[in-house]
């Protein structure tokens, strides 16, 4: 079957606003985003909310803030909920055509007669009895009160597309069992709305998990019966945790709500999300632009995809070591961190999460309880102390002069003075730190004032 696509591309990400996300659902909305960017083309959000029992107005808040924190902000925001019209439309055009028939079996019906074709040795496909019932038959099964569900017929040939990812691909339909498109209370299933919103929107690219193969080559037979042509086609490798399993729900410490109040850094999770499992080498970036110019669905591959929360949080500490102070600036302001980038570039190498930047400018601005072990040492040390301007070689001058004033070297010079103008024993190199402390503070605190 032929795909058509414009040139400037029109991609989509259609969560179920039943739960909040996790990791494994920000890679689709990440390819499809990053796609979209590289391309100069348009991502719609298309909230996928036809089970009104499940889908909750603040699951899809959560989701919009998700994505936000994420750097993905949707064209375009559509709602299947409130598009129910355009369905049954599309339904009714699907029964005059004959490629949607009424079913009258109950689910235990259907349990039975697919545990009778699997001990046959028989594939457990829907047999197809509907299409015989008689008008007398089916006007019996409603005098006793069942609802009819509806069935898309499908045709018993093969289905070939170039997908974006796995490359030349197809799936024999005649394996295949009927797809269920409308429930017994009138409800839509996923399958319908998906392909008429893709035709209705203009969506060209449909880049999802590789769990949707085999719904491609449904979904290929709906789009034709309706007169559509097949948008483009990826089918990526999924996520699982380090250990392998499957990525859910439930798991509450890779939703994207938990890695954010975790303190990682937004862009590392998109980063190991789209280029773990790739042939592409995990890296730090500087935003989703660069990001989008690395992804190559082409490289994406086969196997399964581990998604290792300590990678993450390697990968997010040396994104912000690696953050370029015109990036921070926003978020050093909103913390009411005013130390510019001197103190961004002096304190950004020690940084596990962006938070800890707090305490490094605590300690920059005091007080701080310096820890002076050897009073005499540090009265020296403040005798030797430079005038201002402090510049990037005042620390190292000054320590020498101290080293050959008292004898002191390695460790036992450097950590009285790291203890007493820091009251810490690690943290970032103090020759980019004294010019921020300055010559008052760092006379006070050598002896062993709080300031």
């Amino acid at each position: 079957m032929t795909s058509s696509a414009s040139t400037a591309p029109l991609v989509r990400f259609a969560p179920s606003p039943t739960g909040y996300l996790h990791i494994g659902n920000a890679r689709p909305a990440l390819f499809n985003w990053l796609f979209a960017r590289r391309h100069r083309g348009r991502f719609l959000l298309r909230y996928d909310d036809t089970d009104t029992a499940r889908s909750k107005p603040e699951y899809a808040e959560a989701i919009a803030e998700d994505l936000g924190w994420l750097g993905i902000v949707p064209d375009e925001v559509v709602r299947q909920s409130q598009r129910l019209a355009i369905y049954d439309a599309a339904a009714a055009r699907l029964r005059a055509a004959g490629r949607l028939y009424a079913c009258y079996e109950t689910p235990g019906e259907l349990d039975r007669r697919r545990k009778r074709q699997l001990a046959r040795g028989l594939p457990p496909i829907y047999d197809r009895a509907a299409l015989k019932l008689t008008p007398e038959q089916k006007a019996a099964f409603e005098a006793e009160g069942r609802k009819p569900h509806w069935r898309f017929l499908l045709e018993a040939r093969e289905i070939a597309w170039d997908d974006l990812v796995r490359g030349p691909s197809h799936v024999d339909c005649a394996s295949l069992s009927d797809p269920v498109l409308v429930r017994e209370d009138g409800s839509y299933l996923y399958t319908l709305p998906s392909v008429v919103d893709d035709i209705e929107t203009g969506v060209t690219h449909v880049i999802r998990g590789e769990d949707h193969v085999t719904n491609t080559a449904v979904q290929a037979q709906i789009f034709a019966a309706l007169g559509a042509a097949l948008p483009v086609f990826g089918h990526h490798n999924l996520l699982t945790t380090a250990s392998g399993e499957g990525l859910s729900k439930r798991l509450g410490h890779l939703s994207l709500r938990g890695l954010r109040e975790s303190g990682v850094e937004p862009l590392a999770v998109a980063a190991l999300a789209v280029l773990v499992g790739t042939s592409d080498a995990v890296r730090p970036v500087e935003s989703l632009d660069e990001l989008a110019g690395l992804v190559e669905l082409a490289h994406v591959s086969r196997a399964p995809a581990k998604f290792d929360e300590h990678e993450l949080e390697a990968l997010s500490a040396r994104t912000l070591h690696h953050m370029p102070y015109a990036v921070a600036a926003g978020r050093l302001a909103e913390a009411g961190i005013a130390g510019g980038e001197a103190f961004w570039l002096a304190v950004r190498g020690n940084l596990a999460t962006f938070a800890e930047a707090k305490l490094w400018w605590q300690v920059v601005q005091g007080p701080v309880a310096p820890a002076v072990a050897d009073a005499g040492f540090a009265a020296k040390a403040a005798a030797l102390l430079p005038q201002e301007p402090f510049d990037a070689t005042s620390w190292k001058s000054w320590t020498q002069a101290v080293a050959a004033a008292t004898g002191a070297r390695g460790k036992a010079l450097f950590m009285p003075l790291r203890q007493a103008l820091t009251g810490l024993d690690h943290g970032p190199e103090l020759a980019a730190l004294l010019p921020l402390i300055g010559r008052e503070k760092a006379l006070r605190r050598l002896a062993g004032e709080s300031a």
